[in-house]
């Protein structure tokens, strides 16, 4: 059974320009300077996107006073959720997949 990958190109696009900063910056700044330097690579390569778009989360038909935000949503499609450690837990991977459940989006990258 063949699985397509959701959003490819732009999949792509988004992990490239995540490539570049690496490449560009290397390892130990926070994750704000490597926000800052995504913010130019999207705006260089075209890449639609909002940083630190928050997300409203609902209890029980509550709406609760704090919200998700996110690092980055790509097209409105893809969260982009950024981290300046040497390697991702299951924490990491979990939080992401609230965030999804919490934007209603369907592809989150971390």
């Amino acid at each position: 059974m063949k699985t397509e990958l959701l959003y490819k190109e732009m999949s792509y696009k988004i992990i490239g320009a995540c490539m570049e900063v690496h490449k560009e910056l290397g390892k130990g700044f926070s994750e704000i300077i490597y926000g800052d330097a995504l913010e130019i690579e999207f705006q260089e390569n075209n890449i639609n996107y909002s940083r630190e778009k928050h997300f409203n989360i609902n209890y029980k038909n509550n709406m609760l006073p704090h919200h998700y935000y996110a690092d980055f949503v790509i097209n409105d499609t893809i969260v982009l959720e950024i981290k300046a450690i040497s390697e991702l837990t299951s924490s990491h991977v979990k939080q992401t997949l609230n965030y999804l459940a919490a934007s209603k989006l369907r592809l989150g990258l971390l």
